[in-house]
């Protein structure tokens, strides 16, 4: 008897849905792997801290300059403008005075920062205000530290602006901060470029 002739295509393998059950072997090794990253982060976090207290190595502060094109003057004036900062300042969306005017050492603040996509609420006081020279600030949000921004007037139309920035993150305070530092530098050194490109104007 002749067969058919037919082609019969083989029958597809059934596939079977993953079940939570089938991960649950993996969970003990996902544990274990995690505790060891969270132990080798404290570790290295207590070490570069002793680091830094001994002396042995540098904290991790953020330096950077700019020239503009401003009498410094003008370009004090700009800076130390507590409301129109965040026309610079790309990851401040919002700053406020908590204490009454003139604006003075002592004088606290609260800013909304954005950084690393993630919103939080800095809470910030002045250190030095020296007009038109020095504005420094501490931090004592979330992320705790010091700024301090000197302008030095090179000639009469020529300002240079000088930022050191010291932030803590509030996990892992010193690895963090080596760790935050080269994109934390990136964002601040946009800032002063737009702060460079207001004063042109």
């Amino acid at each position: 008897m002749r067969g058919c002739g037919c082609d019969h295509a083989a029958p597809l393998p059934t596939l079977r849905r993953p079940r939570m059950s089938d991960a649950l072997p993996l969970l003990p090794l996902a544990l274990a792997a995690l505790v060891s990253a969270l132990l080798a982060a404290l570790v290295a976090d207590a070490l570069l801290a002793r680091l830094v207290a001994a002396g042995r190595i540098a904290r991790p502060e953020i330096h950077l300059s700019i020239v503009v094109d401003a009498p410094i003057v003008r370009a004090w004036e700009l800076l130390s403008d507590i409301d129109r900062q965040p026309e610079w300042m790309h990851e401040m969306k919002h700053v406020e005075m908590l204490t009454p005017p003139p604006v003075g050492v002592g004088s606290r603040g609260r800013a909304t920062v954005r950084i690393f996509g993630i919103s939080t609420t800095d809470e910030v006081v002045i250190t030095r205000y020296e007009p038109p020279h020095t504005f420094a600030i501490r931090h004592e949000g979330r992320f705790v530290g010091e700024g301090v921004i000197n302008l030095v007037a090179l000639d009469a139309t020529h300002t240079r602006v000088d930022w050191m920035e010291y932030l803590r993150p509030p996990l892992f305070a010193t690895l963090g901060g080596f760790l935050q530092r080269p994109i934390l530098a990136a964002i601040f050194r946009s800032d002063l470029r737009s702060l460079r490109a207001l004063l042109a104007r």
